[in-house]
């Protein structure tokens, strides 16, 4: 599993929940984070750098467990890069798939959907990718999506200030408010805004419904290793990666998920 930092740690919890069995290798680029400030070929080279060191690891199936990376370089990755024998997912899907209510692996063509009006809280990089609104035109259509960068707040929350962070999210969602005033759903499109999503779900209100990914993709996961379990990988051990400064980035993500975790050099 790779990040640009701390966020996708939101996503691994929820995975190792929900495949207790499963070892996993997580990789974060903390080194160069946050990814929503950087430009594309910026963002491409980093992935690709992070996911070959996954692959030295035994991993032959890689989540991009960050929005940015996922919206800016998977598809590229995918059509261009990947090897035959390896796998790189990204997030975003797993998240539309509940949106639309359709089942994964579904190719039927787009349709109408009951939801109308949504809105999507990601990083600038994520959001000037548009990659949420193509992946959406592939299943659905009709769908208003009014898009809302969230300067500043992964910073905040990777150093830890919530007051910071979760003063920012408020003032997000005022911003996209007063251009979508009655949103019906709301996308979290960053791993790390599931850490704020009760700051979220009470500036949105209570009519609208907040859809988060770590547990949409835990279970998207779990479906696609019961039916690829070729995939698995030869690891056993779970191990954790930073290009960060190790003791740091573990009292980082100690202080993140409210438990114990030791990262090693990449």
């Amino acid at each position: 599993m790779f990040d640009s930092g701390l966020g996708g740690l939101t996503v691994l919890d929820a995975a190792m929940r929900r495949l207790p069995e499963v070892p996993f290798v997580y990789y974060g680029d903390n080194a160069h984070t946050p990814y929503g400030v950087r430009d594309a070929e910026d963002i491409y080279a980093l992935t690709c750098q992070g996911v070959e060191r996954l692959w030295r690891e035994g991993c032959d199936l890689v989540i991009i467990a960050c929005n940015t990376a996922s919206a800016v370089a998977v598809k590229r990755m995918q059509e261009r890069w990947v090897p035959e024998d390896k796998r790189v997912l990204g997030v975003f899907v797993p998240l539309i798939e509940a949106l639309t209510e359709r089942q994964w692996g579904d190719s039927s063509p787009p349709r109408e959907v009951a939801v109308k009006h949504v809105a999507l809280f990601a990083t600038p990089a994520t959001v000037s990718s548009r990659a949420f609104q193509r992946e959406l035109a592939y299943r659905a259509i009709g769908v208003d999506v009014e898009a809302q960068p969230c300067g500043g707040v992964v910073d905040a929350i990777e150093q830890g200030d919530i007051i910071l962070a979760e003063a920012l999210v408020r003032s997000h969602v005022e911003a996209l408010k007063r251009r979508m005033p009655r949103p019906e759903a709301a996308i979290l499109g960053c791993t790390h805004y599931p850490l704020l999503e009760h700051v979220f779900a009470e500036a949105l209100g209570p009519d609208v419904a907040v859809y988060s990914q770590p547990r949409l993709v835990a279970d998207s996961l779990a479906d696609y290793l019961a039916r690829r379990p070729e995939m698995l990988g030869s690891g056993t051990a779970t191990k954790f990666l930073t290009t960060g400064t190790p003791r740091a980035v573990s009292d980082h993500a100690t202080h993140f998920l409210r438990r114990g975790i030791s990262f090693e050099a990449a």
